[in-house]
């Protein structure tokens, strides 16, 4: 009977009687060229080397590196396995004796903790409840009640709460940009810096990490001049920032308020606004491009729209030219890109409202819309819903509508008695797009500024926050914060947030104190550190800066205030000379000697005539030498001849 030697990647075992195996082993080697005889008492891992360990062994006389190779016996090996599989299977017949005839399906309903007793398992075909369910105090009003339930902290029961229980209001902080409107409000993708635009030309950077209960900002600057800021708004990746104004030019500021780009100034003697690389009238509005990274749309009062790359400030990108009916051109006052970049949007002058597509030329709309709002009133905002289907629009005729992009004939409402006196009245859509908001600016007779809440499904209003005693202007509805950003006509602004479902944002600024510095009167010298000095050069050294302030206060040279400058003089103290721009002039450029600004210049001048008289400097010292001597006539001499002509009196 011939037995398969054992070949490399398989081993034929063959079950046999323990002779038969020993009998007939294999006797083919590897390693070697041919076969070599190996005696029947030799195990399987002394069999061969390899060529190269036979190499290695001619060459250096070595044969092993380490250790060997571990050896197994397969038939103990087999029949290891067996018994181990005959005892599993004895102890799992033992344990079905045990169990219930009833298993839980793990999948469906895993538990979690400790087991559950067996009394509570009914032998009925029911299945058991959840573990939640199961408790024996839990009634139904304390589940719903709970408040440190997971579904309330994680907001996994959006669902069941109510559209006025989702707004989050709990909370207020009130920060304080100047004295004038704030008309511009822009929160980064992350939620961590605020900006804010006013028409006091100053632009306000917060940080919500680096402030503390004081709400404070740690940057203004007024990046356009003499030019009211009219729109801000951050970038997709939250690294730059868009600052429109009532300039023609566009700025990009990075997150610290340093100027990135300013984009050109077109050709304002141009009929042809295509023919222009930029802007010649002053800028509406302004938007980024939701998924260009470098991409941002303006809209100006030259009547076009135009997309810029920040790669290339000097020359826009595209123009879009809106047009009214008749087909002379129209001023857009606000423009949005759609959630996923494929549509431009822009509300006219006119009160039409014209889209067009970002994938396509500019030339002819996709959407138009001619009577969506009242003509010659400003459409100040339009924004696109969270799924994309739904579009608002907010004019100064005192009215929001809510569109349906897939039906644009009509809207799907008109909110109306909403007076706005702002160019940059906003709204704007919930995370959920179940709520639509917007500001109500302060009529006569009226003491509280609004921000009012819609529902979109049923046009009902589902409330309102009473925010200040001025207009309400903008508001950001920030998706990751789940809180709410105004800005108002008395420069506050005000956050709102839930305690429980807000995160991060204006909540990290409460819960720390402002720290008060310690003012220091006297400014230390810098200490000079002898160890050798005599006990009478010695400087005491002092370990705290209050106890040298209390003994330099003992000390009459150190705590007497210094004397303050005087214009005049008094208290037998003159001011000195320079005090006047003239005599600044006339002691350093040229006079050596001090002027008294009190003295009568007249007796200054004459105090140095007798001197002048007896030492002549100027004149006569240049003929001394060749001047004759005068000789003066005196009236008491006759003696000279008289003159034959003398003159008729």
């Amino acid at each position: 009977m011939s037995k398969k030697p054992i070949s490399f990647g398989k081993i034929s075992f063959n079950l046999s009687t323990a002779a038969e195996t020993e009998k007939d082993a294999p006797t083919t080697g590897f390693g070697t060229f041919g076969r070599t005889p190996i005696q029947e008492q030799k195990e399987i891992e002394e069999i061969a080397d390899d060529l190269e360990s036979q190499h290695v062994h001619q060459v250096m006389g070595i044969r092993n590196f380490g250790k060997k190779a571990k050896n197994f016996n397969v038939e103990d090996m087999i029949e290891q396995a067996k018994k181990n599989a005959q005892e599993v299977n004895k102890r799992k017949e033992e344990t079905k004796s045990v169990e219930t005839t009833e298993s839980i399906d793990d999948d469906e309903d895993e538990l979690i903790g400790p087991p559950i007793p067996p009394q509570l398992l009914a032998p009925g075909p029911e299945k058991p409840k959840d573990v939640k369910d199961q408790r024996p105090d839990s009634t139904e009003e304390e589940k719903k009640s709970g408040d440190d339930s997971y579904d309330e902290l994680s907001g996994s029961d959006d669902e069941e709460l109510t559209l006025e229980k989702r707004i989050p209001n709990t909370h207020e902080v009130e920060m304080h940009h100047g004295t004038k409107a704030v008309v511009a409000l822009a929160v980064d993708p992350s939620g961590a810096r605020l900006a804010t635009g006013s028409v006091d030309y100053d632009v306000s950077f917060w940080d919500f990490a680096g402030m503390d209960a004081g709400m404070r900002s740690f940057r203004t600057l007024q990046p356009c001049e003499n030019h009211p800021i009219r729109a801000l708004q951050y970038s997709m990746t939250g690294d730059a920032i868009l600052v429109v104004s009532g300039a023609s030019q566009a700025k990009v500021l990075d997150r610290d308020g340093f100027e990135v780009l300013e984009c050109v100034k077109g050709d304002q003697y141009i009929n042809d606004m295509a023919r222009t690389k930029g802007h010649v009238a002053a800028l509406n509005s302004g938007c980024w491009h939701p998924h260009i990274r470098d991409e941002f749309m303006t809209c100006s009062q030259d009547g076009t729209l135009r997309i810029w790359l920040t790669e290339n400030p000097r020359q826009h990108k595209s123009v879009i030219k809106p047009r009214q009916q008749g087909g002379l051109k129209t001023n857009p006052t606000s423009c949005a890109f759609s959630r996923d970049g494929n549509t431009v949007a822009c509300g006219c002058f006119d009160g039409s409202i014209q889209m067009w597509d970002h994938r396509k030329n500019f030339v002819n709309t996709t959407a138009l819309l001619r009577d969506a709002h009242q003509k010659q009133s400003e459409i100040t905002s339009i924004a696109y819903s969270y799924l994309g289907s739904y579009v608002a629009s907010r004019s100064n005729d005192e009215t929001m509508k809510l569109w349906d992009l897939r039906q644009f004939k009509k809207p799907l409402n008109v909110f109306g008695n909403l007076f706005s006196r702002y160019e940059q009245t906003d709204c704007g859509f919930s995370p959920d797009d179940g709520i639509v908001y917007t500001g109500v600016s302060l009529e006569r007779n009226q003491d509280v500024g609004k921000l009012i809440f819609y529902n979109t499904s049923t046009f009902e209003q589902v409330s309102e926050i009473g925010v200040t005693k001025s207009h309400v202007i903008k508001a950001v509805w920030h998706a990751k914060l789940n809180q709410l950003f105004v800005g108002c006509g008395n420069g506050v602004v005000k956050c709102y947030y839930d305690n429980k479902r807000s995160l991060r944002g204006a909540k990290l600024c409460i819960v720390k104190t402002s720290r008060k510095k310690a003012a220091h009167d006297v400014v230390s010298s810098q200490q000079i550190i002898t160890p050798h000095a005599l006990p009478l050069f010695r400087q005491e050294k002092l370990r705290t800066s209050k106890k040298r302030m209390e003994k330099d206060r003992l000390d009459p040279v150190k705590s007497h205030r210094p004397d303050l400058p005087i214009t005049s003089g008094q208290g037998g103290r003159v001011a000195a000379s320079g005090s006047t721009l003239s005599s600044f002039v006339i002691r350093n450029l040229g006079l050596s000697k001090r002027v008294n600004d009190e003295q009568d210049p007249r007796e200054a001048i004459l105090k140095y005539a007798k001197d002048a008289e007896e030492n002549p400097f100027w004149v006569a010292p240049a003929y001394k030498k060749t001047q004759p001597k005068p000789i003066f006539q005196n009236d008491g001499d006759d003696d000279g001849p008289s003159d034959a002509k003398k003159q008729k009196s």
